[in-house]
């Protein structure tokens, strides 16, 4: 499989060269060359085949020979370590946890697939490899921690100053081996654009690669769990709705990507919050990235989301057609608190800001009679402990992926600008 860029200006490259190089010359993002449906046998029996299986044949086509089958089966079985449920909500609506992994967040899937990889084709190669990564909030900790005591790779973690929540901020700061965080005077969009320019900047030595959603071995293996998911809801018989909270658009381009590879999945809604550029690109047809701004659901947090070109071409850059499959709605936070209560009211479920901006997409499409609707609970409430527990009675229970890193001593960087960023990597 070869993959190409999407500003179309870089000679096509392996998925070998696309993972270690992260970002093509030209700044594309790469996209691969083809997309083959898998069998219809297979998804008609996908009920038959384990969770392991399902991410194998999901996934092989994309990697094609550059990992050997062996290699590569182990490193599914070690990226899909974790249960993914689906808690019915009512009657027509489920919640598909994501938050089961080390850092209770959707990005353990990618992040940890993506450090096996890395490390498998750095071997034997005596240069170290920097991974830079911008984090609007989970990516950092899912990254450290897929990416903690890897063999020739350092990572360098960008996060917005005082935009994460405190224990976000913990796993992205307290790890310390070959893991650093530079604090960044800014917000998301600032930290993306400093990771981009490093790419291009000549006078870097370093050998680096992105970690972020812009890295096809993040993006795609976030496919495995609408598989999953279907395959649970199968036998309901029933035509599915999946809304995605969306910042950085890649999860939810991943799932497209499983629809692409014949998923029945009826319809995507990218509910968003007040960061509404693809909202309204949809009404206007005009893409206008703006400054993002700072929401309880800050993992969203992102006004030029990477990812939508990636989903413009997978509906061949035509705005009708995209439409007919996809929508998206922006909120506010003072819905998403108010969908938390009434969540937690008529279910008892406990929903974090981004899982109950993807219930209100759902509710804002509206289901018909045949449809079921599956929101993604992207990150564990403990996530955002502070918004949980000041919208609902309840305390939250602190899990022990978070016990390990909550007592830890925050160690970061301070960066102002693109220049400190140059400066620590040319040391």
């Amino acid at each position: 499989m070869n993959y190409y860029s999407l500003h179309h200006k870089s000679p096509n490259t392996t998925f070998k060269n696309a993972v270690v190089q992260g970002l093509a010359k030209d700044r594309g993002i790469y996209f691969p060359e083809n997309i083959t449906p898998l069998s219809k046998e297979f998804i008609e029996n996908i009920e038959n085949y384990t969770n392991h299986e399902i991410a194998y044949e999901a996934i092989k086509q994309f990697v094609g020979d550059e990992i050997p089958t062996s290699t590569l089966k182990e490193i599914i079985k070690k990226t899909v370590s974790f249960d993914f449920p689906l808690v019915t909500i009512d009657e027509n609506i489920a919640s598909l946890e994501l938050f089961h992994g080390p850092t209770m967040a959707f990005k353990d899937v990618g992040a940890k697939f993506m450090a096996q990889c890395l490390e498998y084709f750095n071997q034997g190669n005596e240069e170290e490899v920097t991974v830079l990564v911008a984090t609007s909030g989970d990516t950092g900790g899912a990254v450290a921690n897929g990416f903690l005591g890897a063999k020739g790779v350092n990572v360098v973690i960008l996060y917005p100053s005082g935009k994460v929540s405190d224990i976000q901020e913990k796993q992205l700061t307290t790890l310390g081996q070959n893991i650093t965080a530079l604090e960044v005077d800014g917000v998301f969009d600032d930290c993306q654009e400093m990771v981009k320019t490093a790419f291009l900047d000549e006078e870097i030595t370093k050998k680096l690669t992105s970690a972020n959603s812009i890295n096809i071995a993040r993006w795609l293996p976030q496919m495995f769990y609408f598989f999953f998911a279907y395959k649970a809801l199968k036998s309901k018989n029933k035509e599915l709705v999946f809304s995605v909270p969306s910042g950085n658009f890649g999860n939810i381009c991943a799932g497209i990507m499983a629809q692409k590879l014949g998923l029945p999945i009826k319809h995507f809604v990218a509910a968003t919050n007040v960061n509404d550029t693809v909202p309204n690109f949809l009404v206007d047809g005009i893409y206008t990235p703006k400054p993002s701004k700072a929401t309880i659901s800050n993992a969203m947090d992102v006004g030029n989301p990477s990812n939508f070109i990636r989903i413009r071409e997978l509906f061949n850059n035509d705005l009708e057609t995209l439409k007919s499959a996809f929508s998206s709605y922006s909120f506010t936070d003072d819905e998403t608190r108010e969908t938390m209560k009434k969540i937690y009211n008529n279910s008892g479920y406990v929903a974090d800001p981004h899982g109950a901006v993807g219930y209100l997409g759902l509710k804002k499409h509206g289901l018909k009679e045949n449809e079921f609707g599956v929101f993604l609970e992207t990150a564990h409430p403990v996530k955002f402990l502070d918004v949980v527990e000041e919208t609902l009675p309840v305390k939250v229970e602190i899990p022990k992926q978070i016990q390990k890193v909550i007592n830890n001593k925050k160690v970061a960087i301070k960066a102002s600008s693109y220049e400190d960023l140059k400066a620590y990597l040319m040391k």
